[in-house]
């Protein structure tokens, strides 16, 4: 239950990210679904390969670029995907930035309203 929660909510801040900054596009909530599915496979199966891969990049810039592999990620979802665009690596910088910080609501939210 709490999976299916999330990951509609996850839609949901897809679609609110769209809305917000332009260069994201979204061609509506199957879209939102579809995008927020991959986004999360990517962080669960490729985020730790390539953290480990850059780690002595990310060590020398203190952690700052976590914030690139974020990107790298959001951008290369929107790559694989119909209805889900972003204009270059800086929108998805920035659409990942704020994905990220809705992201941390909504996990706070979900852990609040549904506990175990």
């Amino acid at each position: 239950m709490r999976l299916i929660v999330k990951w509609l909510l996850a839609a949901c801040a897809l679609l609110l990210v769209a809305y917000i900054y332009p260069g994201v596009q979204l061609q509506g909530f199957g879209a939102a679904l579809i995008a927020a599915a991959v986004i999360g496979l990517f962080n669960v199966l490729l985020r730790p390969v390539l953290v480990v891969l850059t780690l002595p990049v990310t060590i020398v810039t203190l952690g700052l670029f976590l914030f690139v592999i974020n990107a790298l990620l959001f951008w290369a979802a929107s790559g694989v995907l119909q209805g889900f665009t972003v204009d270059g690596f800086w929108a998805a910088l920035l659409g990942s930035l704020i994905y990220s910080v809705l992201m941390l609501v909504v996990d706070a939210a979900v852990r609040a309203l549904l506990p175990g």
